[in-house]
């Protein structure tokens, strides 16, 4: 299971971050989205009216649960659906709630020091973030560099015209927050996410 969900989100290359308090808001988001054609997305835990919203979305798409930092919130949001979680962090803890529950879990770094650790750790998939607050593309390009072999996600502020040069440089997947959907209509998010799905496609 754990391989499926990393290779689709390979295969995806955009990963869509859903950040929002107002969990009516959230899943009109999220339904927008895959109205695109998004197929894996990651809703943020702001507070606990989200479950519920991952109970519903998670059946029109993956759903990953963001935020993470309990045993308490993880195994909650995969009780409602999630299929895997993501932390802002990188600690063992984490790797040892995951094996507990039988579900992956996408480890959250900034340094190269903290995103070798990872890898060693067998973190399937891990997070570089904040990524445009470390240096942006430049950044990434120069750790990728160092270690071609990691399996890097770059997130934290990035705009979807950005995404192509992440992926050119390395990225398995480039995850992209407010600029999806912040203040625009449903219908505008829809057309956001249609037109990335093509840039995408026309990489390969």
């Amino acid at each position: 299971m754990s391989r499926n969900l990393i290779k689709l989100i390979s295969e995806e290359k955009i990963y869509p971050i859903i950040r929002c308090n107002d969990a009516s808001k959230a899943e009109d988001i999220a339904n927008a989205l895959i109205e695109g054609g998004i197929k894996v997305l990651e809703i943020n835990i702001e507070n606990a009216s989200l479950y519920e919203v991952i109970e519903r979305v998670s059946k029109k798409a993956t759903v990953c649960a963001g935020s993470i930092i309990t045993n308490l919130q993880a195994t909650q949001a995969c009780r409602c659906g999630a299929k895997l979680f993501s932390s802002p962090i990188f600690q063992m803890n984490m790797v040892k709630i995951s094996k507990n529950i039988g579900v992956p879990f996408i480890a959250g770094t900034s340094t190269a020091n903290e995103a070798y650790n990872a890898w060693k750790a067998r973190i399937p998939l891990i997070k570089l973030f904040p990524v445009t607050a470390m240096g942006g593309v430049q950044y990434f390009e120069e750790l990728m560099r160092q270690m071609p072999f990691l399996n890097l996600m770059p997130m934290g502020n990035i705009k979807l015209n950005e995404v192509k040069d992440y992926i050119q440089a390395g990225a398995t997947s480039v995850g992209v927050g407010r600029d999806f959907y912040e203040n625009l209509s449903l219908n505008e998010i829809t057309e956001r996410a249609q037109k990335i799905l093509s840039e995408i496609k026309e990489l390969s």
